[in-house]
């Protein structure tokens, strides 16, 4: 089977028909973006079937993760009313609008994700990307951040369910807070989440001695980064933590939530990545060669989204490609592009005082992790 065979989008033309609001950060258009992009490159294997089609999740499955009084409120909240009571649940707040649709979204969303599972489990896929999914903040009775329903959470859960190990891990700006809340007291999932520090970003979680409890000590594995960290040192961070932990586990499927909310230009964080930093953390995961659950996550500068994503793609189809974004793309984006016309995007640089500072903790975090994980996960 060829590197093209192995890998599947999972996709819906349907996610476009939903909106978080016109003045909501998470524009569900940045999707399409990334589809034309992919288009545009030549990246899908078949014209007439470009992808396997999205289904919506199955109730059941969603137990897995949330509680049965959740699931009732957000079926309430399909017809974009809020319900009584319905900030309780974390709805409603600017972060996570009732608007028309949130439920069949957030099924959609979640039955991608789980199609992505069964991609690799039943059709002998070797990657499944949902560049939807990777909504990773909501937790077991509450949205939060941008998500309302875990679907990496019940991806993994229901691999767990099978007796699967499963690494998980998670290179999105935020803190993964709910998977890692999700598997807290398991050693069946190690659960990897590299993001800007806590004292400086949403959701304020996942500090170094964050490292899970019970059977699960040592399963939770979180590296917070300074603000303005670039690629050189985010590359040799995650090179000295992720691979030793990821082969010394030995899982059976890895996922990975793949925000580009790291990026220099996204407007909601401020860590200082380009798309060339962001491939080469693709470019690795890739060498370890397990079975890939790929999922998506956050991303604010749209244009980023789809840089980054199409690379992403290329980089799993085992496509190298041209730096020139297409004249037909550049033709249709060019009020976004602006002097830019390139899959790398704009040039930037770290302050020099400010590296220092970013260096000195990183390199504190990395020796707590080796001294305190390493031997738990026997790296």
């Amino acid at each position: 089977m060829s590197g093209a065979e192995q890998a599947v989008l999972v996709f819906s033309k349907q996610f476009s028909r939903h909106s978080y609001g016109s003045n909501h950060p998470l524009k569900v258009e940045r999707l399409q973006l990334t589809m034309d992009l992919i288009r545009a490159y030549g990246l899908f294997d078949n014209a007439e079937a470009p992808w396997v089609e999205a289904r919506e999740a199955e109730e059941q499955d969603l137990l897995l993760i949330h509680s049965q009084e959740y699931i009732q409120i957000l079926r309430e909240a399909n017809d974009g009313q809020a319900p009584s009571q319905a900030w309780k649940y974390g709805l409603g707040s600017g972060d996570n609008p009732v608007f028309s649709g949130l439920y069949d979204w957030s099924l959609l969303v979640t039955g991608a994700t789980l199609e992505c599972v069964r991609q690799i489990r039943e059709e002998n896929k070797k990657i499944a990307f949902n560049i939807t999914g990777g909504l990773h903040h909501a937790i077991k009775d509450r949205a939060s951040g941008f998500c309302y329903l875990n679907d990496p959470a019940i991806g993994i859960a229901k691999m767990v369910q099978d007796g699967l190990r499963v690494v998980y891990l998670d290179v999105d700006v935020h803190h993964g807070d709910g998977v890692e809340a999700a598997f807290y007291d398991t050693d069946q999932v190690l659960s990897i989440s590299l993001h800007q520090h806590g004292h400086t970003l949403f959701p304020g979680t996942g500090f170094p001695e964050e490292m899970g409890q019970g059977p699960g000590r040592g399963y939770s594995v979180n590296v917070p980064l300074a603000p303005e960290t670039d690629d050189d040192l985010y590359l040799s961070v995650f090179t000295e933590v992720v691979p030793p932990l990821v082969q010394a586990y030995n899982p059976d499927v890895i996922v990975t939530q793949l925000g580009v909310d790291t990026m220099s230009t996204d407007p909601l964080a401020t860590l200082n990545l380009s798309v060339d930093g962001f491939g080469r953390v693709v470019e690795e995961i890739k060498s370890w060669d397990f079975k890939w659950v790929a999922l998506g996550g956050g991303g604010y500068n749209i244009m980023n989204v789809a840089r980054a994503w199409t690379k992403a793609w290329a980089i799993m189809k085992g496509v190298q490609l041209p730096d020139n974004l297409p004249e037909s793309f550049i033709d249709l984006h060019q009020s976004e592009l602006g002097e830019n016309p390139t899959l790398s995007g704009p040039p930037h640089k770290t302050h020099p005082v400010i590296a220092g500072r970013t260096q000195a903790l990183a390199k504190s975090v990395v020796e707590q992790i080796k001294e305190s994980i390493f031997p738990i996960i026997g790296v």
